[in-house]
């Protein structure tokens, strides 16, 4: 089974669904094969990706050039590439090793 996450040699791929205008920016639950993040930004000209970005780069101690948007950047789908996360939050950390092996 594939997860909303897996590990390409030190790098982190993560499959987001996006949810714009939340009242605060968090990280919600697994919905399917994506992260649920809730962002308090509108998604008005890749806004909401851009503040998405820069409260990953906190959650995961990465400067922000360290994540990339594969796909997504107008969409609520999105894919993001993590290089070398320094911490990861509790809803990855917690995944079963089979959930997270390299590809």
């Amino acid at each position: 089974m594939q997860s909303f996450c897996h590990w390409e040699n030190d790098t982190l791929v993560l499959n987001i669904l996006g949810r714009p205008r939340a009242k605060k920016t968090r990280i919600g639950k697994v919905i399917g094969k994506q992260l649920e993040i809730h962002v308090a930004e509108n998604p008005v000209r890749g806004r909401a990706t851009a503040h998405l970005v820069t409260y990953l780069a906190g959650q995961f101690q990465v400067p922000e050039s360290a994540i990339t948007v594969v796909f997504g950047v107008y969409n609520v789908n999105k894919q993001l590439r993590i290089v070398a996360p320094k911490r990861l939050p509790a809803v990855i950390a917690k995944q079963p090793k089979e959930a997270a092996l390299q590809v």
